[in-house]
């Protein structure tokens, strides 16, 4: 639930805009939280808070001083007691040989960097409120490679390894540290970012797949590890479609 006895549960919320950020919003307002709602995108944030109530905040997270205001919105919001970083993404598909790595530095960037600079500006919040929560929506990508994927794999597998030590660093401390690990969720711009704007070739990522998974399924399990009694941590929970048994196994109909 939104409240805790009297307590006004408050959430901040990455990569709001669209996808399993939105969906998340979307919930957790459903549940009574009070929602900073965090993207670059202006017109989108603000459809999101006439719908749901949520306050909406126009950030980058790879700027450092955008994060900094950031912390000062929060700040004057009152307590936090989470903080979903799941803003991020994945560009191009190409193997080792011939990748862009500047694709490579702007994934590092976002899905490490940028997450890492919003969790280190929030601790002391999320501390002080004294039931935090850090949720870092990583990949299974972060799990395991596949052909294609290496600046993702690793860009992912560097954030779950961050999350990880920030676990090991905050025990004993009133913080939790949750991974919500997606497989396959067919979002309206995940595949699309990708791919450049290519729609042919980001429906294709899709096409076939029986039960693909959507960004209400995402935000479905991270409200449900949020609203867990504070002393249960979910650690670690892997999400895919029945039909993907691993990020190489995936069953399509004709």
């Amino acid at each position: 639930m939104g409240t805790n006895g009297n307590l006004q549960l408050r959430a901040v919320v990455t990569g709001a805009s669209s996808g399993i950020g939105a969906a998340t919003v979307r919930r957790l307002r459903a549940e009574g939280w009070q929602v900073l709602a965090v993207a670059r995108r202006a017109d989108r944030l603000a459809a999101l808070a006439a719908e749901t109530g949520a306050v909406p905040v126009v950030a980058d997270i790879t700027k450092a001083a955008d994060v900094a205001a950031l912390r000062e919105r929060v700040a004057a919001a009152g307590d936090l007691h989470a903080l979903v970083n799941n803003a991020g993404g994945a560009l191009g598909l190409e193997p080792i040989e011939v990748a862009d790595l500047d694709q490579w530095r702007q994934m590092f960037e976002l899905n490490v960097v940028g997450t890492m600079r919003v969790t280190q500006a929030l601790l002391p919040a999320l501390r002080e409120s004294g039931r935090g929560d850090v949720v870092v929506v990583t990949s299974t990508a972060a799990h395991e490679p596949y052909p294609g994927g290496a600046g993702y794999v690793a860009a992912k597998y560097a954030e779950r390894m961050a999350t990880r030590t920030l676990r090991l660093e905050l025990v004993g401390e009133p913080i939790r540290v949750i991974e919500i690990a997606p497989g396959m969720v067919h979002t309206e711009e995940f595949s699309l970012n990708r791919f450049g704007g290519d729609a042919e070739r980001a429906a294709t990522v899709y096409r076939g797949v029986p039960g693909v998974l959507v960004a209400e399924d995402i935000a479905d399990a991270i409200v449900w590890a949020l609203t867990r009694p504070h002393h249960v941590n979910i650690d670690l929970m892997i999400v895919r479609p029945r039909a993907q048994a691993s990020t190489t196994l995936l069953h399509r109909e004709p």
